[in-house]
């Protein structure tokens, strides 16, 4: 393989073929990588060996690759055109949104380089852009190099920039770097908000800091400022990712929940405009529980409970029956409906206990009163059932799916990855639910995650089946397929 530059531009020659580099890119969300309208095509391992050669010659940070800048082509306008997906700021801001909405994140480092490498400057709506996607994310990684890049630009990040890279810190649990932007927002002059102290408050409590959040606290009372529902939210989590749990944590949830009784709608927060244009609920930058599911209707969530939400969902995580019925019991006093994120959590607390009656029952009751049947209850009951993977448990669960099918129900990705991921600690048994579930993933043309697939194929492995066997051979395929996707490249927390 050589690497040249020529008068016509940055040019690759690979195999004896000379290829432009970035040029190639049609579609980025489909990965379609393909050479247009001069007569070959890449097959699968030329794309391999040309994405080989960059990373060989440009690294983790691809710094050869953005000096040399603009790409310039031996081709006409209409061929460049046909093969090039965005051609200015503008272009590439609505292909990163695209790609933000499709939750394929991990593309957004190879947009940016395209930018650069077409000689398109981002602006600040496009960082915007970029670290939002990175959020939604969880990539923390990139969510740092956006906001270098940026700096390194000559521009400074405004306040509702900084509480996004603090939110990615929380929800990659690293509190330190969240403490880190507070600084350099001190050194900038940049002035935090209300929603500033709260997003830091959160991303430490979702690393247990309880000192922190307690210490962030102080500070918010003492510039006057009342504390909300996501702030006692957060201090629950804070008592909840504490380690090691101490006996009073169950007892300090419950007293939360009744302090944050007397928040009002005076110090409620409210999502401000940019965040509403970005589609950022104060959920999902605050990093609760109900992050993932805040836009659900048809009585699955209340916004009024988020409180209620964090501390039913702590409970459960605890696998602490007693308090769960206590916030139960609190609940029902204060004459507050219960939602379905409630019931599942209520739910879960029963099965992670062990307890596959009662969390049956919560279920059963449910479908009893004819209300609308969720698919995520199905899929709690199911995944609940397995822990432990006793007989009993693994017979519920797979009946539980069938239910759930028979009413014409679907499995998402996520709810398939856990599911799968669940089954796959069975040791012993006929592996019958695991298969299940990779046989509905497979008739929802679903690729399981990394970590499912590879569970699965270890808990095949470790059976008697044929190395030809058809349901083997595919996994194994499924299985090496991931491993190279995702165990190469920048920008994992």
């Amino acid at each position: 393989m050589r690497v040249g530059i020529s008068s016509n531009g940055v040019v690759a020659k690979v195999c004896g073929q000379v290829v432009p580099f970035a040029g190639q890119v049609v579609n980025v969300r489909g990965h379609e990588q393909e050479v247009a309208s001069n007569g070959f095509r890449r097959n699968e391992s030329f794309i391999t060996e040309s994405m080989k050669l960059l990373h060989s010659i440009s690294g983790h940070h691809r710094s050869l690759v953005r000096a040399i800048g603009r790409r310039y082509f031996a081709a006409s306008t209409e061929e460049f055109a046909k093969r090039n997906y965005a051609n200015n700021d503008s272009e590439y801001n609505t292909v990163i949104t695209s790609l933000t909405f499709q939750r394929r994140h991990y593309l957004l480092r190879d947009v940016y380089d395209d930018m650069m490498l077409d000689g398109v400057k981002p602006e600040r709506d496009t960082f915007h852009s970029l670290i939002v996607g990175t959020m939604k994310g969880a990539r923390l990684q990139d969510a740092f190099f956006f906001h270098n890049e940026m700096k390194a630009m000559g521009l400074v990040p405004d306040v509702a920039l900084y509480n996004f890279l603090i939110s990615t810190c929380g929800k990659c649990k690293n509190s330190q770097q969240a403490i880190q932007i507070l600084e350099e927002m001190k050194r900038y002059e940049v002035k935090p908000t209300g929603q500033t102290f709260i997003c830091l408050l959160n991303a430490c409590a979702a690393a247990g800091r309880l000192d922190r959040v307690y210490g962030i606290v102080r500070d918010m009372t003492a510039a006057g400022l009342g504390l909300n529902k996501f702030c006692y939210a957060g201090l629950i989590a804070a008592h909840k990712n504490k380690t090691p749990i101490t006996d009073d944590t169950a007892s300090k949830i419950i007293e939360l929940v009744e302090q944050s009784k007397g928040w009002s709608s005076v110090e409620s927060t409210r999502d401000n405009a940019e965040n509403v244009m970005m589609g950022i609920t104060e959920e999902e930058l605050y990093n609760t529980p109900t992050a993932e599911c805040i836009h659900r209707r048809g009585g699955f969530i209340f916004r009024e409970l988020t409180v209620y939400h964090v501390a039913f969902h702590a409970c459960a995580d605890l696998r602490n029956v007693e308090a769960m019925e206590i916030l139960l019991e609190m609940l029902t006093k204060d004459g507050k409906p219960l939602d379905v994120y409630c019931l599942i959590q209520i739910m879960r607390c029963y099965l992670h206990s062990g307890d596959l009656d009662r969390g049956q029952k919560v279920f059963e009751d449910y479908m009893n009163t004819g209300k609308q049947p969720m698919v995520e209850l199905y899929v709690t009951l199911a995944e609940g059932a397995m822990l432990g993977h006793t007989p009993r448990g693994m017979q519920l669960a797979l009946e539980t799916l069938e239910k759930m099918v028979a009413r014409g129900f679907n499995l998402n990705p996520k709810m398939g990855n856990d599911l799968l991921l669940a089954a796959s600690g069975e040791k012993t048994g006929g592996y019958t639910m695991a298969n299940y579930v990779w046989d509905l993933m497979q008739s929802r043309n679903i690729t399981p995650s990394l970590p499912a697939v590879e569970a699965y194929y270890n808990g095949l492995k470790e059976r008697d089946i044929p190395a030809d066997d058809q349901r083997l051979m595919l996994v194994s395929r499924t299985y090496a397929n991931q491993r190279q996707r995702f165990r190469q490249g920048p920008g994992r927390s």
